[in-house]
């Protein structure tokens, strides 16, 4: 009875300190995307009647829509298997007494209290048609190149995705890291396991927990480069920019209320399968490591 009253108790005093919390994520997230499905299922704005799975028919008859998707996908299939591998390589040098290592620590840290539209205008600056970059090739006699006006833009966003995000990536890879016990080396250095061995069978076991994390947070991340890419490229970035939140800011612009719902709802139950994905993973080692 004692313990129910300290359970209680203590519950109520947990729910009085998360309450503005709470509220705060109802209010502003929770109660618009609750109507933002709401509304993918309707045939209009205001009055409108249940349209069953009309709008998600529509969306995925678009070419508009059906083209941000693969480009997102691309653009997340590339980025986040090359952001993770060199966070990776970063945060192993940092480890250990490297020569380079505070340059590298000043440099992992700058992205992350560079304000975005600092880092966009030196960007511009190296990619613009008169920029640094084709100044660079021009005095080797190379062409310059139109880099956000071309194929190569992607690989642009990709290179300013990665350094914006990778600060983060090699924070969370470092504490990994030094999670790992001492002990686990020096065994194996006893039994004469060379370094391969030791990185593949102590560092990225022991590492999974963490790299699953990485791996969703550099996923989300991969969904969130509007901000970028218009602001180097503009209200018109090349075709192979064109993601899935261009397209539902041009049918925010438009009005266009069911599709923007409708692709919205689509993209966070992506995430949200992705999520569940990665956690079940996760449970899964810790389990087995547990047994």
């Amino acid at each position: 009875m004692r313990l129910r009253q300290w359970l209680s108790k203590d519950t109520a005093t947990a729910l009085y300190f998360l309450a503005p919390s709470l509220i705060g994520f109802s209010i502003f997230y929770l109660i618009p995307f609750g109507m933002g499905v709401m509304y993918s299922f309707q045939d209009a704005n205001t009055d409108g009647s249940f349209a069953g799975f009309a709008n998600y028919q529509q969306l995925f008859a678009s070419a508009s829509f059906n083209k941000a998707v693969n480009n997102t996908l691309l653009f997340t299939g590339i980025s986040v298997p090359l952001i993770l591998i060199i966070s990776l390589v970063i945060a192993i040098l940092l480890n250990h007494n490297v020569y380079i290592r505070n340059w590298l620590r000043t440099a992992y840290v700058m992205p992350l209290v560079v304000p975005v539209a600092s880092i966009i205008l030196v960007w511009q600056v190296l990619f613009d048609w008169n920029g640094t970059l084709n100044a660079i090739l021009n005095s080797f006699g190379i062409d310059r190149i139109d880099w956000m006006k071309s194929e190569w833009a992607r690989g642009v966003i990709i290179v300013v995705y990665i350094w914006k995000n990778i600060g983060y990536n090699i924070i969370l890879f470092l504490a990994g890291l030094q999670n790992i016990p001492n002990d686990y080396y020096e065994t194996a250095d006893v039994e004469g396991a060379g370094p391969i061995r030791k990185f593949t069978n102590i560092t990225l076991v022991y590492l999974l927990p963490t790299t699953i994390f990485v791996v969703l947070m550099s996923i989300v991340n991969s969904f969130k480069v509007f901000r970028e890419t218009y602001l180097i490229a503009g209200n018109y970035p090349h075709d192979s920019l064109y993601m899935l939140q261009h397209y539902m800011n041009n049918m925010f612009l438009s009005l266009d209320m069911q599709k923007l719902t409708a692709a919205a709802v689509v993209t966070a139950g992506s995430i949200l399968f992705l999520v569940t994905v990665l956690f079940a993973m996760e449970r899964r080692f810790r389990n087995f490591m547990d047994g």
